[in-house]
């Protein structure tokens, strides 16, 4: 199983968001580091074809994502770092709903459904209105719809965001065992998030990658000690992006 972008390019206008970038994500985490502006999020954007690429493939075992069609977007799960969600629902029935649109058979949503919140630690709030959640509470939540109907593909947008550290260790934890048989992309500022569990990282800057590998060969090569020594080495040096 593998995930490969093939030369893909995205402009809005005259700014160039993801520049000719190729790269082949196999089973595991993949964790994506740049600052805000280095096409991370365009990236899964067009992944997800919520975005229309202007040039490039994207391709799942072979096969352009397009012309799978529903057929990927069944294996997929994603987590947008936006919070868009019903206020008027619940969580529990919110994922419900998630779950009709993914087309997965009731009973089998409603298991799936109360196992991810009590996951996330929200089995006490399932019925409450989105309405009143806290931004953790949310970030949580859309956790769950991203892993309902057991996706192949786990886009993950922020994911930690706005969580405490017990809740960022359990998610963290859950995520690891989850990609021993899928493939999973992680962007995040929150460099020590991945460091201990991602199989590779990718550094983005403008578009461009700029660096790839295992986190230990990353940091050795940076002449570090942790992969924030990494991202500062390749990074830290654009006081645009900052």
């Amino acid at each position: 199983m593998e995930l490969s972008l093939k030369n893909l390019t995205k402009r809005y206008g005259q700014k160039v968001a993801l520049d000719d970038f190729s790269y082949v994500f196999p089973r595991g985490i993949c964790g994506i580091l740049g600052a805000n502006g280095a096409g991370k999020s365009t990236m899964m954007n067009l992944i997800t074809d919520n975005v229309s690429r202007d040039a490039g493939e994207i391709l799942f075992d072979g096969k352009d994502v397009l012309e799978l069609g529903r057929e990927f977007r069944k294996k997929l799960g994603y987590m947008p770092q936006q919070q868009g969600m019903y206020d008027e629902m619940s969580a529990y029935s919110f994922l419900l709903y998630v779950a009709k649109l993914k087309g997965m058979r009731t009973r089998d949503a409603k298991k799936q459904a109360a196992r991810l919140l009590e996951l996330v630690n929200l089995r006490d709030a399932a019925h409450r209105k989105l309405a009143g959640f806290s931004g953790g509470m949310r970030q949580r939540v859309l956790l769950c719809q991203a892993l309902l109907g057991d996706p192949e593909v786990i886009i993950l947008d922020e994911p930690t965001a706005g969580l405490d550290p017990k809740e960022r260790i359990r998610i963290r934890n859950y995520v690891r065992d989850l990609a021993k048989d899928n493939i999973v992309l992680w962007t995040t500022h929150i460099v020590s998030d991945i460091e201990t569990i991602a199989d590779d990282v990718i550094l983005m800057k403008h578009g461009r990658l700029v660096a790839h590998g295992r986190p230990q060969e990353l940091i050795e090569t940076a002449g570090g000690h942790d992969l924030e020594d990494v991202y500062m080495h390749y990074l830290g040096g654009d006081d645009k992006d900052a």
